[in-house]
């Protein structure tokens, strides 16, 4: 383990996650709700990567990928109400969802 592993694994976490508050804003804009199922896999493919990775800041990365992509689906309902209540634009060209 690195002197610096515990600043990369904080920098990392805080780039994985600043960049999925644009992401869940784009996915509800231009696929709804519908795509929440993408978030679910692709968060537990990242679990289970955090588990056979080797390498400790790898490992932990892919830990924080994966608990962010399973709390974007939450993130990804919540944005929904917020388009619902005119905080963000909705997608004209999308028909509305029950």
């Amino acid at each position: 383990m690195s002197l610096f592993s515990g600043l990369i694994v904080g920098a990392g976490t805080f780039l994985i996650i600043g960049a999925f508050h644009p992401v869940v804003i784009k996915a509800e804009y231009h696929f709804g709700t519908r795509c929440w199922w993408v978030f679910l896999l692709s968060g537990i493919a990242s679990g289970v990567a955090s588990v056979l990775v080797a390498n400790f800041i790898l490992s932990a990365l892919c830990g924080v990928l994966a608990f962010t992509l399973l709390w974007s689906i939450k993130e990804l309902f919540e944005q929904k109400k917020r388009v619902e209540k005119g905080w963000f634009p909705s997608n004209p060209r999308r028909k509305i969802q029950p």
